[in-house]
């Protein structure tokens, strides 16, 4: 449905894997973050630790489980939400979380530590700074503290990542008026900026904006994980993708 002028493309460049980056980097998870800095499949990764496989035996399936889990713990899923999404019952599924937590403890504390220092401030931060209140997070009522404390998980991370595609906004939008440019920013969704390039801007013109984008943190926040940002180019915004 949505396509681009005669004589344009219309291009995706997309984080990868923003929030796992930032949550390696708030965990301060050294596999995880060798892993990123050395290009691996992060989710063969976890497959591997969690699964306790060798690289060449970890299945399609089991990289989906990973998959799974490692962006439920981000949303602070429970045993009952992962046996529901993986189809296992829900004592296996406790079993995987156990498991994940064993091998990456340092995701564990970071979440005890958020959720106490939301207990006590009443908010939580991005890596900029940002604040982000939580309001029911001492509430008397179970369901609403729970739903709370999953919001005092994610917020930093889901956050932080909407922290850095606002500033990539601002530096490409800086960029392409400094350079009188003819490629327009067309949208942002999640973590994906969308571009209408001219064709004699097409070689070029990405390759920089990806970088604009995979730099945008700095120079507030020193981040031990690299980002990274990947382009792809259509007719058309599913062709781009």
């Amino acid at each position: 449905a949505f396509i681009c002028d005669k004589g344009s493309k219309i291009v995706s460049i997309d984080y990868s894997q923003i929030e796992l980056r930032i949550l390696a980097h708030v965990a301060d998870i050294a596999s995880l973050k060798d892993g990123f800095a050395n290009g691996a499949d992060i989710h063969s990764l976890t497959a591997q630790e969690v699964f306790q496989v060798d690289g060449s035996s970890v299945s399609q399936d089991l990289r989906r489980k990973a998959k799974t889990i490692n962006f439920g713990i981000i949303y602070g899923i429970s045993p009952y939400g992962l046996a529901s999404q993986l189809d296992i019952s829900n004592s296996e599924a406790k079993d995987y979380i156990n498991k994940y937590f064993r091998k990456y403890p340092g995701i564990q504390n970071y979440m005890i530590e958020t959720i106490q220092k939301c207990r006590d401030d009443g908010y939580v931060k991005t890596l900029f700074g940002r604040k982000i209140y939580i309001p029911f997070i001492n509430d008397k009522v179970a369901m609403r503290r729970n739903f709370s404390e999953r919001s005092a998980i994610n917020a930093p991370i889901q956050g932080g990542a909407a922290d850095m595609i606002k500033r990539a906004m601002n530096k490409v939008s800086i960029f392409i008026d400094e350079n009188k440019l003819k490629t327009k920013m067309l949208l942002q969704v999640h973590d994906e900026l969308i571009f209408e390039i001219p064709e004699q801007e097409i070689k070029k013109v990405p390759l920089k904006l990806a970088k604009l984008m995979e730099d945008s943190y700095k120079p507030i926040v020193d981040f031990s994980v690299p980002l990274l940002a990947e382009i792809g180019i259509g007719k058309s915004w599913a062709e781009s993708h």
